[in-house]
């Protein structure tokens, strides 16, 4: 069977494919099982579908809140709404089997300082039951994701929560009232030292808002929420306030183990979450190609130690993915410049961006950087010669006696959804230009 990735690569060397060569792309891959996104019996995803030895150790068959939502959003844009739905119906019944981690931390009861005190965002998506083992929980970014979503599956009338699932949603404005999110110190995208980070402030502010959005509309009668509109506005405003004071770094805090002026985490308040637009989305987007990006994907951010140059020799498989959170120094001692992971979840998003930009813009610019990210992203799946076959989508490559080789974690299911989101929206240039 030919490599879907050759031909895409093929067809996007081209300089006008159709739709129905984009089309072709998409289906081939399909068939070589590079969109194959299997679900638990829930309906969540486990972040990876890994078949190396020491897959088991990494932890990712778990389910993380945040890669669930990338995943169902990718979904219900391609026009699967039911994958989306299902999805964020389970997670809303999660967090109504545990009410009292949001409802301690609103009441003052718990200590929300302790992260295993607060609503666990890394579960057993089959039992739907919260892990044993200390992880970094306070990701106020998580649970802005799982807020935008959910309320946005609701405003367009594909989801009906249940009256736990209310309670669940109109739990949220104030937990993130109660931790003072706009200056909460947590643990964000990366689930490393906690900081003031934009790029969870901004998840935040994107919840909010739709959450607002959503009171402010038809809805039923069981969503009007316990805060007036007059203090929702207010925790809003306090989120922008924080963006503006904040972007376009991801973190301004003085202590130099906190302060951070490059973080591809940004990308994600420009899309899917549209919190960020104009000058300010250009700058990142600028940060971002200038300062983190490689030839074979893109930077976390300067001196990212996770899958490091040699990180298989460095670390046993079951100490790769444990929780850093309060000793990331020990692993950032592995560094050595230059060899931080080159991570494939990036790409497609600079593709998706460049796409609308020039869907609004007609700028001939912006479709050619949608073109050159697309087959940047397209080159980043696996060929047959590595680990896991071809036509994978790892979650990046990484440096291994001295060549960049895709990393353990491969499939991982974000890559998958965000390749996926850039075709999508490569089809529609398609029809658009050749229309």
């Amino acid at each position: 069977m030919d490599s879907g990735r050759q031909l895409a690569l093929d067809v996007f060397s081209r300089s006008n494919p159709t739709a129905q060569d984009v089309r072709r792309v998409i289906d081939a891959l399909s068939a070589r099982g590079t969109f194959h996104f299997p679900q638990l019996s829930t309906g969540l995803f486990s972040a990876a579908a890994g078949l190396s030895e020491d897959f088991a150790h990494s932890g990712y068959q778990s389910v993380w809140v945040r890669d669930t939502i990338h995943i169902a959003h990718a979904h219900w844009v391609i026009g699967q709404p039911e994958v989306a739905v299902r999805a964020v119906t389970a997670l809303l019944e999660f967090f109504a089997r545990h009410p009292h981690r949001w409802d301690d931390i609103i009441a003052g009861a718990a200590d929300r300082h302790d992260p295993m005190q607060r609503p666990h965002i890394r579960f057993d998506g089959t039992t739907l039951t919260e892990l044993p083992e200390k992880w970094a929980h306070a990701q106020n970014d998580a649970l802005g994701y799982f807020l935008w979503l959910a309320c946005k599956l609701i405003s367009a009338g594909l989801l009906t929560p249940t009256a736990a699932g209310c309670k669940v949603l109109h739990a949220v404005p104030r937990y993130f009232d109660a931790v003072e999110y706009w200056q909460d110190e947590d643990s964000g995208h990366w689930e490393e030292v906690r900081k003031i980070a934009a790029s969870s402030i901004g998840a935040a502010v994107a919840g909010l808002t739709e959450y607002q959005s959503l009171l402010r509309s038809a809805s039923p009668l069981a969503l009007r929420g316990p805060i007036d509109s007059a203090h929702l506005d207010s925790l809003i405003a306090h989120g922008q306030t924080a963006l503006h004071s904040i972007l376009p770094w991801e973190c301004r805090q003085p202590n130099p183990l906190q302060q951070r002026r490059y973080d591809a985490a940004l990308l994600f308040l420009i899309y899917p979450l549209e919190v960020v637009s104009g000058e300010t989305a250009d700058q990142i987007v600028r940060d971002v190609t200038e300062n983190l990006q490689g030839p074979h994907g893109i930077r976390r951010y300067p001196g990212d130690s996770y899958w490091c140059g040699e990180y298989k020799q460095l670390l046993a498989a079951d100490e790769r993915t444990v929780d850093f959170s309060a000793d990331l120094g020990s692993r950032d001692r592995l560094l050595k410049p230059g060899t931080e992971a080159q991570w494939c979840i990036f790409d497609p998003i600079l593709a998706v961006h460049f796409a609308r930009n020039y869907l609004d813009t007609k700028n001939p610019r912006d479709l050619q950087s949608h073109r050159e990210y697309l087959l940047r992203s397209l080159q980043q799946v696996t060929t047959a010669e590595m680990a896991a076959g071809p036509d994978r989508c790892p979650e990046s490559y990484c440096c291994a006696r001295g060549e960049w080789v895709p990393n353990d974690i491969t499939p991982l299911l974000w890559t998958q959804a965000n390749l996926r989101l850039a075709l999508h929206f490569a089809e529609k240039i398609a029809a658009e230009v050749r229309g």
